[in-house]
């Protein structure tokens, strides 16, 4: 394990049960003893959890940082503008910004008759489909259902979803899902519906006469109807897997996310087994014996037959279970959960499975009625309750002094594990999104195992398809992107925002600051005629060390690093690679301890430099700089300056470290490793120097360099 690394386990923390710590993981995740865990379920399913800093606090006070920032992946995905769809409007007219959108469109999908066609439901009442790059309208949900149908209140409301059934080309059935006000909450629902309801979400079959034609024309019926007290956390999917195969007892049964209604956080109804809210159901569409006679029950559903609880019930306890998939290889059905204020977390689903909610949130303690909306370390006793905890999950890291109980912006779209062929890098990776912010995460399919520590979660980057890195933010035109993942039937990827109405497809991955950065090579560079210091009293070189003995002073001018050594061997480079051994010779206790790697460096008042410290709180420590004849300005990303909070701390002992910086002159990305570690430490973009020398120091500490060779292009002129 990389010495930089060892951060992530040190907030791991100790695990609660079996102790099991897992270095490729952020989160410690261990089995607990046996208990009487959910329908179906292996007691070792029921992990117990505790991830960082969860064990350090008290029963009664909220984890302040539950769990590990996702890391910065060098691996971009390359995305095409693929369709624009046309803008929709709410009905009623929202008064709520979040729903003032270009279009609401939220899923892709494809058609499984073997046509190539592609759907879009936009939850403004349109169902579309395309087909080979022609755009039309398939269905007119809003319309059909006018004046009763309602989307312009709440998130999740309108035309939500639709999916095929597997045998569409034959039976020509498919369903949808949508909400009604009105007059529709004076119709019968399948269940007791929560008290006062103020929208109705309906599954509906339709049967289409031509399963082959553009547009529909046919016969519907409803299949059931549930009465939600809130205006949010409805049905959210409706969907059929995918993986089943024709004599499957899976083939052809349809699996509803039916969220809270809002009401999980002050009631326990989404461990009532009694009703439909907070609950994957499971139904046979084409059946009859289900409540109401119009859908059947499964027969391998996990209760039923269970007295007092709903036959139809596949996994129960969810707030907002949003988005959820099956891997194609394994057959695992993964779920996307937005959590209350702090967890958005990825479930391995089972039949049974009971994830927590509203007495856990992801796997922490929930406390209804909290005036300070956190989250709380699990009791010693928790494995008796049988709770499912996530296979990833990350918090929300709300910045200093906003509101407790408010919304802080974050929210889960469940992705898909790509076993697709255009995208090789992709394969066995999971994807999914924040869909408010637009980034794009994955995790390692194999390492999401139920029992076992949770998944690192890696951030993606973005390319268009000239390979300039970019945002889904600056793409969609928008910070809130309301972004989504969708899929064709060959496993592809594409992305949807409802901030412009756009879909873009996955072509292709890129490596950040993978450029060819040249083969003219600079190595044996110890010694004092190599080097050019700023004050040449402080140094010291002894055989292939370059040692900076006394710390510098405040040079006059622009604030910058106080006292470093140009390499004067060799060409000045372009696109450049450097690769060192460091140390800091500062005392450990001195926590704002520092050296830095000089590149592109043209005079003393302008130059490139990355700052490796054991500190990251503030805005000088560990980060990438340049000086451009004014105050160092900070150019990566990883600082956060709500949070004031940068990269992890690069180095934090007395031991020598591997440090490579690269470069990229044309590009102008700039990537940072320590330790041979697969991903940078720290990124950046930055053109303002294309060429420039290379050097070692400190902003004002002491430290050393060994073995220090650059590889790159000489600079023309």
């Amino acid at each position: 394990m990389s010495k930089s690394r060892r951060w992530l386990v040190a907030i791991a923390g100790a695990v609660l049960a079996a102790g099991l710590v897992a270095p490729t993981s952020a989160v410690a995740q261990a089995a607990g003893p046996a208990g009487p865990g959910p329908a179906g379920a292996d007691p070792a399913d029921t992990a117990r959890a505790d991830p960082a800093g969860a064990n350090q606090a008290a029963a009664d006070e909220p984890i302040q940082n539950p769990l590990p920032d996702p890391v910065q992946s060098s691996l971009g995905l390359t995305v095409e503008e693929f369709a624009q769809f046309p803008k929709t409007e709410p009905v009623p007219p929202p008064t709520d910004p979040r729903l003032m959108r270009h279009a609401r469109i939220n899923y892709l999908g494809e058609v499984p008759d073997g046509s190539g066609r592609l759907y879009v439901p936009d939850l403004n009442g349109k169902m579309y489909l395309l087909d080979h790059g022609s755009q039309h309208l398939y269905l007119d949900i809003g319309t059909i259902f006018a004046p009763d149908f309602f989307s312009g209140r709440g998130l999740g409301t309108g035309s939500g979803f639709i999916t095929f059934h597997p045998d569409f080309k034959r039976n020509g059935k498919f369903y949808t899902v949508h909400s009604e006000n009105g007059a529709g909450l004076g119709k019968p629902t399948t269940w007791p519906t929560q008290p006062n309801p103020i929208l109705h979400a309906v599954v509906t079959e339709w049967t289409a006469t031509d399963p082959a034609a553009d547009t529909f024309s046919g016969t519907r019926r409803q299949v059931l109807r549930i009465g939600y007290t809130g205006q949010v956390h409805a049905i959210q999917q409706i969907d059929f897997n995918p993986t089943a195969t024709r004599h499957s007892p899976d083939h052809g049964m349809l699996y509803i996310a039916s969220g809270d209604g809002g009401q999980g956080a002050s009631t326990t109804g989404p461990q009532d087994r009694a009703t439909p809210y907070g609950k994957i159901l499971r139904i046979d569409p084409l059946g009859t014996n289900g409540t109401g006679g119009q859908f059947g029950i499964p027969r391998d559903n996990p209760f039923a037959g269970d007295d007092g609880v709903l036959d139809e019930i596949y996994a129960i306890g969810m707030r907002d279970p949003h988005r959820f998939s099956w891997d194609p290889a394994t057959k695992r059905m993964y779920l996307g959960h937005i959590g209350e204020h702090r967890i958005e977390a990825v479930y391995d689903v089972a039949p049974g499975d009971n994830f927590g909610w509203s007495e856990r949130e992801g796997p922490f303690v929930y406390k209804r009625g909290d005036p300070q909306c956190g989250v709380y370390p699990l009791p010693a006793n928790d494995a008796q309750y049988g709770y499912v905890y996530p296979v990833a999950a990350f918090d929300h890291n709300p910045p200093p002094g906003h509101p407790l109980c408010a919304d802080s912006g974050h929210a889960i779209s469940g992705g898909f594990v790509y076993r697709g062929h255009d995208v090789p890098e992709l394969r066995g990776k999971y994807v999914f999104t924040d869909l408010v912010d637009g980034r794009i995460f994955y995790t390692e399919a194999n390492e999401m195992r139920r029992g076992r520590p949770m998944a690192t979660i890696h951030e993606l980057m973005v390319y268009d398809p000239a390979g300039v890195r970019t945002t889904m933010q600056r793409l969609a035109g928008d910070k809130r992107v309301d972004l989504r993942f969708g899929q064709d039937g060959a496993g592809e990827l594409y992305l949807l925002a409802k901030a412009d109405g756009k879909v873009w497809k996955v072509v292709g991955t890129k490596r950040f600051a993978s450029c060819d950065v040249g083969d003219a090579r600079v190595s044996g560079t110890g010694g004092a005629r190599n080097w050019s210091p700023v004050t040449p009293a402080k140094w010291q070189f002894r055989g292939d060390q370059v040692i900076l003995a006394e710390a510098g002073v405040a040079p006059p001018g622009p604030r910058r690093p106080f006292e470093y050594a140009v390499l004067a061997k060799g060409p000045v480079f372009a696109s450049t690679r450097i690769d060192a051994e460091v140390r800091l010779d500062t005392p450990v206790e001195v926590t704002n301890r520092d050296v830095i790697i000089v590149f592109g460096y043209r005079s003393p008042t302008r130059f490139y430099y990355a700052h490796l410290s054991t500190d990251n709180t503030i805005y000088p420590h560990n980060g990438i700089f340049v000086v451009n004849d004014a105050d160092r300005l900070r150019i990566d990303d990883q600082w956060d300056p709500a949070l004031s909070r940068g990269a992890p701390p690069a180095i934090t002992d007395a031991d020598w470290h591997d440090v490579r910086v690269v470069h990229c002159a044309g590009s102008g990305e700039i990537a940072v490793y320590v330790d041979g570690a697969r991903e940078p430490l720290i990124t950046a973009v930055d053109t303002t120097f294309g060429a420039g020398r290379t050097g070692f120091g400190s902003f004002d500490n002491i430290g050393r360099t060994r073995d220090f060779r650059v590889t790159g292009t000489p600079a023309r002129g």
